[in-house]
């Protein structure tokens, strides 16, 4: 049940973080990426990576649920597709992620 909340707690704290990006305040992100950013692409940066972040942070929260429920019935097939979702939400978020930092910084380091 503690990894449930805690799992929970992370997908609204991306997200909130997310959310947050969208709206143009890249201060969540590290330091390199708020400075190799034009101003004028700082918002369609942010909309970007804030897109990401939220599709990761959804994607927890949708994977924690089921992975709650399918314990609780101890339903094997639920996990795995708990696992499954975690796993496609997690490459869409950082490829559109990845994306946005290759376009506006002209890399991802």
């Amino acid at each position: 049940m503690i990894e449930f909340i805690v799992s929970f707690l992370i997908g609204l704290l991306c997200i909130y973080m997310g959310y947050l990006n969208t709206k143009g305040n890249i201060s969540t992100l590290h330091s390199y990426h708020r400075h190799r950013v034009l101003k004028k692409d700082i918002l369609p940066f942010g909309k970007k990576v804030g897109l990401g972040t939220i599709i990761i942070g959804i994607t927890v929260i949708i994977a924690s649920v089921l992975s709650l429920i399918g314990t609780l019935i101890n339903y094997q097939i639920l996990i795995t597709i708990s696992n499954i979702i975690l796993l496609i939400g997690f490459i869409i978020g950082i490829s559109i992620c990845f994306y946005a930092m290759i376009k506006y910084n002209k890399g991802i380091f």
